[in-house]
């Protein structure tokens, strides 16, 4: 179906911009008279079908977590001043500056408009509205509690891209020392060493061994770096080929679960997403079996979406949610012994919100550790590898002052 862009004037005589989905520009204006709207300017947006020109938008247009978490906390807040939800949208849609999450809202209202209910007109837009919060949202509607599920989708996301911001700022100033160190070690080897050794060189004399090999590494660097570039950009292709199979995604996914320090980071994250957002679909009336379905592609992991995903089965033929967990052998035991004593209470979507808290707090508190303990590492290490060129260039200078004496 067409999509037309329209410029008109409401009841009030304000001038409102909007999109409307319909077969020929006669249906647009009969849509659009129907809501009252006087139009001052209607045309044809391209040739792009709905379907297609929403995977265009979210395609060349990035819409953030943030922007998202925004317009769903403003909804809730309008929704609970007791506006209807189209022109809840509308208020949204004209303070927008994103144009492309401003298209895809104008769909969604005119879906709502069109009697859709809002998950099903969020549906389509699955690129900024993920299958967890449209099932949440299908649950706020079938329960007369739009609003208050809004509210706790907003704060979930806000809670999300804050770990995830954490984590990202934990590692950038370590990446940025490494990538200085790196490129002043390689404008060293390729340039100031091979000057400074060609006096040495030209000399005909025996050198230290610290210098031979230093000589050795920079010829080496300067005569086929070509050849480790290649090889850098072979593996690395290579891994990502690999990585996109069935059989490397597994062994990838365990070899992060694994891996010393940064596992165990990578470990919790994945455990307080899985906390968090199971307890977040089961406080909002998300049956469990359909929550451990969508938990199970939010966590970003292959081994821990299997494990989901068969403890789901034993779940769904009359299991506990901890035994099956249990036996696995991948989630930590605070986690089993929490969701334990929720089931048995009762509580366990309190106990699942806690266990994300206490996981969230280890994980900025390991963060803290590694960054204070990476900075010294780094600054020793790079010490370590200038000290042993400065030793290779100053133990022939040595040896021929003593010569000269």
């Amino acid at each position: 179906m067409p999509v037309y862009e329209y410029k008109a004037l409401d009841r009030k005589g304000k001038a409102i911009t909007g999109i409307v989905d319909a077969d020929s520009s006669q249906e647009a204006r009969g849509k659009l008279r129907e809501q009252e709207v006087y139009i001052t300017e209607l045309s044809e947006s391209s040739s792009v079908h709905v379907k297609d020109r929403s995977s265009s938008i979210t395609l060349f247009t990035r819409i953030s977590p943030i922007e998202v978490s925004i317009v769903i906390r403003q909804l809730s807040t309008l929704l609970n001043a007791g506006i209807p939800l189209v022109e809840a949208l509308s208020a949204i849609i004209d303070q927008m500056d994103n144009k492309g999450l401003e298209k895809m809202l104008s769909q969604v209202r005119e879906s709502v408009r069109e009697g859709r209910s809002f998950a099903d007109s969020l549906s389509p837009h699955t690129r900024a509205f993920s299958t967890l919060m449209i099932n949440m949202i299908r649950s706020g509607e079938s329960s007369g509690s739009l609003e208050i599920v809004l509210l706790r989708l907003a704060d979930f996301l806000e809670q999300q891209v804050m770990t995830k911001r954490k984590v990202q700022s934990a590692l950038i100033y370590p990446a940025v020392i490494v990538s200085i160190a790196f490129l002043i070690l390689l404008f060293l080897m390729t340039y100031v060493v091979p000057s400074v050794t060609k006096i040495f060189a030209d000399m005909k004399q025996t050198l230290p061994l610290p210098t031979a090999v230093l000589i050795a590494i920079s010829s080496f660097i300067r005569s086929y770096w070509w050849l480790f570039l290649l090889l850098l950009v072979a593996a690395f292709t290579g891994i990502k080929a690999y990585i996109k199979t069935q059989e490397g995604r597994i062994h990838f996914d365990r070899f992060k679960l694994k891996m010393p320090i940064f596992g165990s980071i990578y470990r919790k994250i994945a455990i307080s997403r899985f906390s968090r957002t199971l307890g977040t679909l089961l406080e909002n009336g998300v049956p469990l079996l359909s929550s451990l379905d969508i938990v199970k592609n939010v966590v970003g992991n292959k081994i821990l979406e299997m494990t989901i995903e068969e403890a789901r089965t034993h779940i769904g033929e009359g299991s506990t949610i901890h035994e099956p967990l249990r036996r696995s052998g991948v989630f930590p035991p605070i986690l089993i012994h929490m969701i334990h004593v929720g089931e048995k209470s009762g509580t366990l979507e309190q106990m699942l919100n806690k266990v994300a808290d206490i996981t969230d707090n280890e994980i900025d508190t390991t963060i803290n550790t590694l960054t204070s303990l990476l900075e010294p590492l780094m600054i020793v290490g790079l010490a370590l590898v200038v000290g042993f060129i400065v030793i290779s260039i100053l133990l022939p200078i040595f040896e021929i002052n003593q010569l000269i004496h």
